[in-house]
């Protein structure tokens, strides 16, 4: 089995523009992340109370959604980097 060196960004030229596509995938799952774990830590302080049990409910509800969101970003993110480079292999 070949190992494959996978490179950290995939550069496109447009005209003068250069489009960098890996690092903006990044940010957007890293941004995912932090919001995810605000919205648990924000709900297990309010399950502290007894009188903000339900709205602590409903972080943990939006966390657990958003935890969703963290492999769409990965198959969008593999998606649009076959339809530039068909020859990508994506390394998950």
């Amino acid at each position: 089995m070949s190992k494959r060196k996978e490179r950290p960004d995939i550069e496109i030229n447009v005209g003068g523009h250069e489009i960098v596509i890996t690092k903006r995938y990044a940010l957007l799952a890293n941004l995912n992340d932090i919001l995810i774990g605000l919205w648990f830590l924000i709900g297990s302080i309010l399950f502290l109370w007894k009188t903000t049990h339900q709205i602590g409910v409903y972080f943990f509800i939006v966390g657990s959604a958003q935890l969703l969101i963290r492999p769409l970003i990965r198959i969008v993110r593999n998606i649009h980097l076959k339809r530039i480079n068909p020859d990508y292999e994506s390394s998950y």
